[in-house]
């Protein structure tokens, strides 16, 4: 008597449900322009991952005196975000070539939606933690995937358009975050930041289900640089979790020095495993075209710069006795003059500029306005120029870089060169936080309790920070390629 041991077809179909991708129905399919409403899902995504990136630095106050943490501690709620997105980022890629990008991509979702919740409800700093990690995956999932899904629905011809206003969902975010951020910690309390997230993402997910297109095209998975990986990892996390310790974790010298170390060990294994690899996860031959050594790491100082002040504004304005609100209002200009720059500025800019040369414009813009925050007074009215100046300086910097990196990388290796470009944003970003929060509490700003004030020596030196990755900026647009590649 032979035995079936299949599944039931009840269990078949349910798993046949969560593993494929549903098509669209066909009034959705046959309308002409009907491509703009998958498009419009994917900005979903591309405006929650930008609004939660600026959003979160608001919660910091509310997040020290709710656990008795140091700003140290606190950062934390970003840095792991931001780690646990820069490592996942490329495996979720792979996923969604082999077994279906509207299938990641809602998935995505959903796990960043159930995590949001989650966070709102974390009962300890370190559960919150926790659950900003889980986030991150749900984070990559979406983010691995929107630039394929918007190319693979819109025509060819109208490509650059639907690129466009993905990019606007982006700056939108960006712009928004602050914000919303200091509104919604001003009236409703920190929990709310993350709250906010579940019916966007409700609405996400319903539209995405019908509105995206099933994957044509899948690529066979193939081996996977996972060792390198988890070295790229141990190194990146042990030279952060290194800054934040010696910022103020409660972590003695010996400590602080091993955590160095294991990143240098495990940075020196990655290079060794990446050279050995018959597979790598990094192609160490790009890192010798010049275009792409010098822009990856103009890019790193420019996230750097663009994300410092989201650390270093609202806890210098609320130290001073300013709202969480007001304070998310001045710090608005930043990411404001980015979006108008990055959007618009091909409208400005002459034509033949070339890209070096808005590099070379854009980060002696903000270099200049990062010096600024050394001499004008920590007040609203002086802030919001300068930071003003600081994102136009960034959105003319960063396309042209980004062009001049992409530029020089073969079209065979784009998508490695895309990861890098993702990788870097995502620890300049990282260290933007780090550094920052470093200098503040060198300077006597983050100390948690009621006694702790934002002294001229945290600001000070927070500034300094950014003058120096500013310089760097100037300095890797300057000797990078005379022009494009």
């Amino acid at each position: 008597m032979v035995t079936d041991t299949r599944p039931h077809p009840s269990v078949r179909r349910s798993l046949a449900l969560l593993t494929s991708e549903r098509p669209r129905p066909e009034a959705i399919r046959a309308r002409p322009n009907g491509w703009w409403l998958a498009v419009a899902a994917v900005c979903f995504g591309a405006f929650m991952g930008q609004l939660d990136a600026s959003i979160v630095t608001l919660t910091y106050g509310g997040l020290r005196t709710g656990f008795n943490a140091s700003l140290a501690a606190v950062e934390w709620v970003s840095l792991a975000y931001l780690l646990a997105l820069v490592a996942l980022l490329v495996p979720a890629g792979r996923l969604a070539d082999a077994h279906g990008r509207k299938l990641l991509y809602l998935y995505g979702f959903a796990v960043f939606t159930l995590a949001s919740a989650a966070c709102g409800f974390a009962p300890s700093l370190g559960a919150l933690v926790a659950f900003r990690v889980v986030q991150a995956a749900g984070a990559a999932m979406m983010q691995a995937n929107s630039v394929a899904l918007v190319t693979t629905s819109a025509p060819r011809e109208r490509m650059r358009s639907a690129l466009g206003v993905q990019a606007a969902a982006q700056a939108l975010g960006l712009a928004l975050g602050p914000t919303v951020g200091g509104a919604l910690v001003s009236t409703l309390g920190w929990r709310w930041v993350f709250w906010v997230n579940v019916p966007v993402g409700v609405v996400a997910l319903v539209g995405g289900h019908y509105l995206l297109p099933r994957t044509r095209a899948r690529t066979r998975v193939t081996r996977f640089d996972w060792p390198g990986l988890l070295l790229l990892a141990l190194a990146t996390t042990g030279a952060l979790m290194g800054v934040s310790a010696a910022s103020g974790l409660p972590v003695p010298g010996w400590g602080v020095a091993a955590l160095f170390a294991g990143a240098a060990g495990a940075g020196w294994a990655f290079v060794r495993r990446q050279r050995r690899a018959a597979a790598p996860l990094l192609d160490l031959a790009l890192l010798r075209v010049r275009a792409v050594a010098y822009g990856l790491v103009g890019a790193l100082s420019g996230y750097l710069v663009l994300f410092g002040p989201l650390v270093l504004v609202p806890v210098v304005l609320t130290a001073r006795g300013v709202s969480e609100l007001t304070a998310g209002l001045v710090l608005t200009a930043l990411p404001a003059g980015f979006a108008l720059a990055a959007t618009g500025g091909d409208r400005v800019l002459p034509r033949g500029l070339s890209d070096r040369a808005r590099c070379l414009a854009g980060a002696g813009i903000f270099t200049l306005a990062s010096a600024a925050l050394l001499v004008v007074p920590p007040g609203i009215g002086a802030l919001v120029p300068v930071l003003a100046a600081t994102g136009l300086g960034l959105g003319v910097f960063t396309p042209a870089n980004n062009a001049l990196i992409m530029g020089a990388i073969p079209a065979r290796s784009s998508g490695t060169g895309g990861g890098l470009v993702n990788m870097t944003r995502g620890l300049g970003t990282a260290l933007g936080v780090a550094l920052v929060t470093l200098a503040l509490e060198a300077g006597g700003a983050g100390s948690a309790g009621a006694g702790g004030g934002a002294g001229p020596g945290g600001g000070a030196a927070a500034a300094v920070v950014l003058v120096v990755a500013s310089v760097v900026a100037v300095g890797a647009a300057w000797f990078g390629p005379r022009e494009r590649a």
